[in-house]
């Protein structure tokens, strides 16, 4: 080898190969490191800032050690040295009048558009999170466009269907999406399809109600991808559940590719029917979890990049240290760090940091439950709007929703039987006896119908924990 560099160079594709470091800690540690000499056993190299050289010293020091005399030979000793820029004047904050807020208003809305990206698999951040789940999908949109170059009858796909899951706000959606953008790119010709769980529900009901539903299975039942995005809205909606199944059936018998996502694995989707939960574990089931310190580190600087907006690592390492299992609350933050920047002039600082978390947090706060928020969980629930309950309709759906809401409404807020009788259209205090004894009685004889109300008032109860007496 005829230079430091080229050495450093091996080393990164050693350690790369073996595994010993992520993507994420290459990128953001590592490939900023700029050799400067090999003195003795010393390996010195030069890093940006003091936070890098704390992070790499602490927590990665002996693993490049150890790379490092895997490629040279002999053992070295890791050397990191920093050269503090100069220090620039910060301009003195002044309070800007109202033109000049309408023009930084305008300016900062043209750096948000520019900020966005497509999703695809180039702008994922991978980290031990969610590496799994990126593999699997880049497996799938690869196996796709390979098959559909080759006979339809001498390939398999192996993972078929692939089942994601994880909480909300992780990268589900990216990732679908990018299986999407992949495949398209390179198969022009393969039909992708990528519908909600939710839009699925509400065409299906609109084909219902125009009694035509032919166009509803030629769009499904003739894909050769179908990608369908929270699923979990299936719940309670039989209808629904019973077209996806055929729907399902048709498509995997022929080979064609499903890729589903959900907020929770299969097993745990008890009002989803078990002849399609255990369809779904034929396939791959891929889970994404909450993203590590470095894959959340990442994830801000990448966002504050697109921004044009240059943050301090320790600033970068407060919010990162805080806003843990959200990463559209790690783009809020940079949103909103950029937007005190411009009306500040001046650069982001930890007490900025603060107060844009405090912010988020509260503005992720959950709502007190009402009664409205109750009626329109049961809605969705069984596939109808919260003015059907509230109305004089009778049918067997309407009829045994409002029952269920009513039955929700006394559990979760302990209001009195005449309150709720006022809030479900003025009926009496004996019909909302008879609605809630009803569901009473049934569940106990109905695993499934116990097992959805309860969900439901999990649900009501996970997103608003404050009960209001109305």
């Amino acid at each position: 080898m005829n230079s430091f560099d080229e050495v450093f160079e091996q080393v990164k594709k050693y350690m790369a190969e073996n595994n010993i470091i992520t993507e994420v800690v290459m990128t953001t540690w590592i490939n900023t490191m700029v050799p400067v000499r090999l003195d003795g056993q010393d390996a010195v190299f030069k890093v940006d800032t003091d936070f890098q050289q704390g992070i790499i010293q602490t927590h990665y020091k002996a693993k490049i050690e150890k790379a490092l005399e895997e490629v040279m030979g002999f053992p070295v000793n890791l050397v990191l040295i920093h050269e503090p820029p100069a220090k620039e004047e910060e301009p003195a904050p002044h309070v800007p009048d109202p033109k000049e807020l309408e023009e930084k208003h305008a300016e900062l809305q043209k750096s948000y558009e520019l900020s966005e990206y497509d999703y695809t698999f180039d702008t994922f951040i991978v980290g031990r999170s969610n590496e799994f789940a990126f593999a699997a999908c880049k497996a799938v949109a690869t196996d796709v466009a390979a098959k559909d170059t080759e006979s339809k009858d001498t390939k398999k796909l192996q993972a078929n269907p692939l089942f994601i899951y994880g909480p909300s706000g992780l990268g589900k959606t990216h990732l679908v999406t990018a299986i999407k953008h992949e495949i398209t790119t390179n198969s022009p010709d393969t039909k992708v399809i990528y519908v909600t769980g939710e839009t699925f529900g509400n065409e299906l009901i609109k084909a219902i109600n125009e009694r035509d539903t032919s166009g509803f299975h030629d769009k499904y039942r003739n894909a050769d991808v179908l990608i369908v995005d929270d699923i979990q809205f299936f719940s309670g909606k039989e209808r629904t559940q019973e077209e996806f199944f055929h729907t399902f059936n048709k498509l995997h018998s022929e080979g064609k590719q499903i890729i589903i996502t959900s907020d929770k694995p299969p097993r745990d989707l008890k009002t989803l029917e078990e002849r399609i939960r255990s369809r779904f574990e034929w396939g791959l089931i891929a889970d994404i979890s909450t993203p590590d310190f470095e894959t959340r580190f990442a994830i801000i600087r990448r966002k504050a990049e697109l921004l044009d907006l240059k943050i301090p690592d320790e600033v970068v390492e407060f919010i990162a240290g805080r806003l843990k299992t959200n990463i559209r609350q790690l783009e809020g933050a940079v949103k909103k760090l950029k937007a005190l920047k411009m009306l500040a002039n001046s650069s982001p600082t930890i007490s900025m940091a603060q107060s844009v978390i405090r912010d988020i947090l509260t503005d992720d706060q959950p709502i007190p439950i009402t009664v409205e928020n109750i009626i329109a969980e049961v809605a969705q629930s069984y596939g109808i709007t919260p003015d059907e309950i509230r109305s004089a309709k009778r049918t067997s759906v309407i009829s045994n929703a409002r029952k269920v809401a009513a039955y929700v409404v006394r559990e979760v807020t302990g209001m009195s039987l005449a309150a709720i009788g006022i809030e479900f259209g003025g009926r009496d205090h004996s019909t909302i006896v008879y609605a809630i004894n009803s569901v009473n009685d049934a569940i106990q004889k109905d695993e499934g119908l116990k097992t959805m109300v309860e969900e439901i008032i999990n649900d009501i109860r996970e997103k608003n924990p404050q009960p209001i007496n109305n």
